[in-house]
This record gives structure tokens, sequence and C-alpha cells, in this order.
């Protein structure tokens, strides 16, 4: 029952992850918010809704910030976890669209094991090397749509597709310690509140000038829907790894980038090329591959991190 609740979690979760690419496109397209904009009022509006509602249930949210270790541990997942991954991910949709963004996300794998292999000096298994040429492949199609003298997206497009990559893998490698000792929710509602402060505090003189656009009705309605649909994937597909394997939980999250190009189609009228579709099935057949292989050889799981007793600050 509990294997069946969390299958349901990250279907759902990636789902929800996968609409709202399109649905923050539409919000880019169809007015004049800037990216930075968005993400402030999402992670701000988030994060401050998710700790009132734990703040609400007793939960004592202020203990890991008045712990300097916790404290310097959540502002890192913060600011290059949260924020890294939300900003990469807009900017992406911002120079190219919600399907290219969501699939660049998606190859997050294959960053975790090159980098896992280098910090551990060794040669991934043969499951997870094929599987990383064929995603690679497929994202070389998805690049190029076919052509080997051209490139379809922009170079802006590719660099912060590849940044969503490396800041997803931030975002899925670090937290494991702090979600450990914290809970996900409070985690995940301090790594929006401070994502979203951080961002706020760069751009605060252009987020002033620009409050007139918080009175545009549709917009700050869509926004609102992307910032709960958001919040629920992210809970949902971390809440989901206590249920289900990693194995698991990476071919179900398939789901996501299918449901980023549905909803892009019948709803954007979006179209790809018949190499980049083909290039975007190659690379969720590579992900789910390098997901199987990577679980066919066991690994030794370093020790957690040791609990440092309360620090308090000094006044």
């Amino acid at each position: 029952m509990m294997r069946l609740k969390g299958i349901m979690m990250i279907i759902v979760g990636s789902m929800l992850w996968g609409a709202t690419g399109p649905m923050m496109e539409w919000i880019l397209h169809n007015s004049d918010i800037s990216v930075s904009m968005l993400l402030i009022l999402r992670l701000m509006i988030a994060g401050a809704a998710l700790l009132f509602l734990l703040k609400a249930k007793g939960v004592q949210v202020g203990r890991p910030m008045r712990q300097k270790l916790w404290f310097r541990k959540m502002v890192m997942f913060g600011v290059f976890g949260m924020l890294g991954v939300q900003f990469g991910f807009v900017q992406t949709i911002a120079h190219s669209d919600a399907v290219v963004a969501t699939l660049f996300q998606f190859v997050a794998p294959v960053y975790i094991i090159i980098l896992l292999s280098a910090a551990q000096r060794s040669f991934p298994p043969a499951g997870q090397v094929i599987g990383m040429v064929v995603a690679l492949f497929g994202l070389y199609l998805l690049l190029t749509n076919g052509s080997f003298s051209s490139i379809t997206l922009n170079t802006e497009a590719i660099i912060w597709g590849v940044v969503v990559g490396f800041a997803f893998t931030f975002y899925t490698l670090y937290p494991v310690v702090l979600m450990a000792e914290w809970g996900v929710l409070l985690v995940v509602g301090w790594g929006m509140f401070i994502g979203g402060v951080v961002l706020f505090i760069i751009n605060l003189p252009s987020f002033l000038m620009n409050l007139s656009l918080l009175l545009d009705g549709p917009m700050m309605g869509m926004l609102l829907l992307v910032t709960i649909m958001g919040t629920l994937a992210f809970i949902l597909f971390l809440q989901s790894m206590t249920f289900i394997t990693p194995v698991e939980t990476s071919v179900l999250s398939c789901f996501e980038p299918l449901t980023a190009m549905v909803v892009s189609v019948l709803w954007l009228g979006q179209m790809m090329g018949g190499w980049q579709i083909s290039g975007a099935i190659i690379m969720l057949l590579g992900v789910v591959w390098l997901s199987i292989g990577g679980d066919s050889k066991k690994k030794t799981v370093p020790p957690p991190e040791p609990v440092v007793p309360y620090e308090p600050y000094d006044m």
C-alpha cells in the first residue's frame, strides 16, 4: 500500500511540474513580467505559505535557522538548489520553450553519474555508460533536429539548459542530510523562501518599479496557480522517495516531460520537428535505462554526516 502511495505521488508530482512549464511560458509571453519578478513572487509566496502552515501545526520552523550549521546548509540549498533549479528552468523557457526546459532538467541523472564517478575516481558501470550515451544522443537530436550542420536552439537556451541540469543535480544530492534531520516540508519551505528573498534583494529596484504589473488579473491568477501546483510537485517528488526506490522515481518521472509536451501542443499549439520528437523519446529511454543500469550495481553508501549539537549565534 505504501509503495502504491509513493507511485501515485511521483506520477502526480511529475505531471504537476510538467504542466507548470507551459503555464510559465504563457505568463512570460503574455505579460511584461520578467523571469526574476515571476520567481520572486512564486518562491516567496510558496515558501511563506508552507512555513505558515507548518507553524500552525505546531512545528518550530525557526529551529534550524538558529543553528549555524543548519542555517548555512539551508542557505546553500535555497540559493544554489531551489533558486538555481527554478531560475535556470524559467530562463530556459524564456529562451526556448517549456518542453525543451523540461527535457534539459530530465537529463540531470547524466550529470549526477558523471560527478559521482569523478568524486569516487571510478568509471561508471557499463549499464550507466550505455544510458548516458543514449540520453546524450537524444539531446543532440533535440538540439539539432537531425541536421549535422546547425543547431536549432539559441546559445542562451543551451547555456541555461545546462545550468538547469547542474542545479537539479545539486538539488537532488545536497539536501539529503537536511531532510533527514528536519523533514521534507520544512526544508522545501525554507529553500523557497530563502531563494525568493535573495532574488528579491538582488532585483529590488526593478521589482519596485514594476509593481503595477501585479494589477494584471489573468497573469496573477495564472501565477497563483503555478505557485500552488509547483509547490505540490516539489513536495510530492521528494516525499515519494520515502516509499519507492530511486529507480522507480526516475522511471516514473517520465510523466513530467510527457505532460509538458501534451500541454504545449494542446494549449499553446507548439509543435516540434520530427527529429526533435525522436530525440525526446530517445532521451527518455536513455534516462530510464540509466536508472535501471545504475541500480544493477550496488554501491557502498557513505555514512551520514554527524549531527552537530545546538550552536546558537553569538549575539
